[in-house]
């Protein structure tokens, strides 16, 4: 009967992708981790050593431009829900978002107006609000491919497969790419402004080009009916955030998974440099944290299929936390701390479970989506997507305000590009290590709230298809 049921309604919303199609829309993750990873990993470091802001005030400006985001995402989400543009309600955005949050990339890290931070407030302000109206449409442009739910955790995988490539890329190129183009061969020094400013202009041209391919590789088929969404308003985002409990649990799993992942990946440099004392590994150790997702999310759909949702969860998340005691333990123990080699499998381990476990959380988006139509009779994956989106970059401005404040705090001194206090090195560990797997713990006790199985959720699609129908025949 369901499969049935499914082939019938197959033209409208159970869609079957081809690897074309869904490496096109892989590739527009890959091209905003190229931006934006570069600026979670890379910018706090560059404001603090390049560009000559204090840490504590960078803090306060990561804290600031998402405290903007509260009120511009929820505009964007309601936008972009109630029009549909000649070139696509949700891609055409690619293009039109994707072109200035080229620029703002490229202008944050210039270092032609050093240390005013004024310039620091309007380039960060705008590239945070371009990535909105790149990122908000992108997320409900997932949901808008199919229903099918296999076919979408297909999807989530090739696309986390894509942006673990972006990950890899900037995580690795940057600071060999920095160090080549820098006349001292360090990243962390004044000296080294124009370099971070080419890397950037290089990435971020790259970007623009693969947002432009996913464009061309993808289609909207499951929308709502304008007149469905003519009279969505901002003030829908609070209604469906009350009102959907799946919705409320995957949001704040959220802005955990990111706020763990932004502290790790800003601190990781400071880590690598201060900490193990090898800036010549951070390459290697930045590049260990994408490397997992080439081995393991081709996997997920088998892993998935094995022992469920909730349980690849728990799994993952515990072996990203052993990853984090392995780390701590190299890290303190006098007689391990030359072993850089057990750093790197550390670092391995730890993001290993991190990939899988925040990568798959993407294919929960639709799931939510779903849940609020059948629930309302309205699909607003606009208003979804940037409240998923607030608090995603709600748990990125805990990686830069988190670290900014701890390393203020330990008393981080910005002009010394070798060494640090052993107070300072503490402060460090505590936010590569502790803080994060603090969090996870956190994580896995949200998660373990979601309701949503894939029984469920089958049942959900196919009950609005039949309304769909149900329709069409009156």
């Amino acid at each position: 009967m369901e499969s049935n049921l499914i082939r019938k309604g197959e033209s409208r919303g159970f869609y079957k992708l081809s690897w074309t199609q869904r490496i096109g829309f892989g590739s527009g993750d890959l091209a905003q981790n190229l931006i934006y990873q570069t600026v979670s990993m890379y910018l706090l470091i560059f404001y603090t050593n390049v560009f000559g802001l204090p840490a504590a005030t960078a803090a306060v400006m990561f804290l600031i431009v998402r405290l903007i985001d509260v009120i511009w995402d929820p505009i964007v989400g309601a936008f972009i829900d109630k029009r549909t543009p000649k070139l696509g309600k949700y891609r055409s955005y690619l293009i039109l978002g994707g072109i200035p949050l080229t620029g703002f990339a490229i202008l944050c890290f210039w270092n032609g107006f050093s240390g005013s931070l004024l310039y620091a407030y309007i380039t960060y302000i705008g590239l945070s609000m371009a990535y909105t109206l790149v990122n908000v449409p992108y997320g409900a442009l997932n949901a808008s491919l199919t229903r099918d739910t296999h076919e979408i955790t297909a999807l989530t995988s090739t696309r986390m497969f894509m942006a673990n490539l972006g990950g890899l890329a900037v995580a690795y190129g940057i600071p060999i790419l920095v160090k080549t183009f820098s006349p001292d061969g360090k990243i962390n020094s004044a000296e080294s402004g124009n370099a971070w400013f080419i890397t950037m202009t290089i990435y971020a041209l790259a970007g623009l080009a693969l947002l432009i391919f996913c464009f061309t590789q993808t289609k909207e088929r499951v929308v709502m009916d304008e007149k469905d969404t003519a009279d969505v308003k901002v003030s829908d985002l609070w209604t469906e955030f009350v009102r959907n409990r799946p919705l409320r649990i995957l949001a704040f799993f959220f802005i955990v998974a990111f706020a763990m992942m932004a502290i790790g990946n800003s601190a990781g440099t400071y880590y690598m440099i201060y900490n193990v004392e090898s800036p010549e590994m951070l390459p290697y150790f930045m590049a260990l944290g994408s490397i997992p997702a080439f081995i393991f999310m081709p996997m997920v759909p088998a892993i998935k299929k094995k022992i469920g949702k909730k349980n690849m969860f728990y799994v993952f998340l515990t072996i990203a936390i052993v990853g984090m005691g392995i780390l701590y333990v190299v890290s303190v123990v006098p007689s391990l701390q030359s072993q850089i080699w057990l750093v790197m499998v550390a670092q391995f381990i730890k993001s290993t479970g991190i990939i899988v476990a925040t990568g798959y959380m993407w294919a929960l988006v639709p799931e939510v989506i779903s849940y609020g139509e059948h629930t309302t009779g309205r699909r607003i994956s606009g208003i979804v997507n940037a409240l998923t989106g607030i608090f995603y970059k709600a748990g990125m401005a805990l990686g830069g305000v988190v670290p900014g404040l701890v390393l203020s705090f330990v008393g981080f001194d910005e002009k010394n590009s070798i060494s640090q206090s052993p107070l300072v090195e503490q402060g460090i560990l505590w936010l590569v290590v502790v803080i994060p797997a603090l969090l996870l713990i956190l994580g896995m006790f949200i998660i373990s709230k979601y309701e949503l199985e894939d029984d469920v959720i089958d049942r959900i699609n196919i009950e609005i298809e039949e309304r769909h129908m149900s329709r069409e025949n009156d």
